[in-house]
């Protein structure tokens, strides 16, 4: 299996490195008041690409901790639970 998933990514990899090659001519991004940026169509698809992961991760910590969060108050109550059971039954 971990074969089969390095073949894969290196696949992957060629895939993306064929199409680097392959569109490698320069193009303009324009932004608000005369802005431009000028750089290969790969190295710009790359980097939205990448800061749109970023936008995803990002959106994704607030429910990432809340889960911890509610996790964690879940151990505590039931190590609490099984605190009270244990005094009880010693009674």
């Amino acid at each position: 299996m971990r074969y089969l998933s390095w073949l894969l990514g290196f696949g992957l990899f060629l895939l993306a490195s064929g199409f680097a090659v392959k569109n490698s001519d320069s193009v303009a991004v324009h932004y608000y008041m005369g802005y431009q940026w000028q750089a290969p169509l790969a190295l710009i698809l790359f980097g939205f690409f990448c800061a749109g992961a970023a936008v995803g991760v990002a959106a994704s910590l607030g429910f990432i901790f809340r889960a911890r969060r509610e996790i964690f108050s879940l151990k505590r109550e039931m190590r609490a639970r099984a605190k009270a059971q244990d005094v009880k039954d010693e009674d």
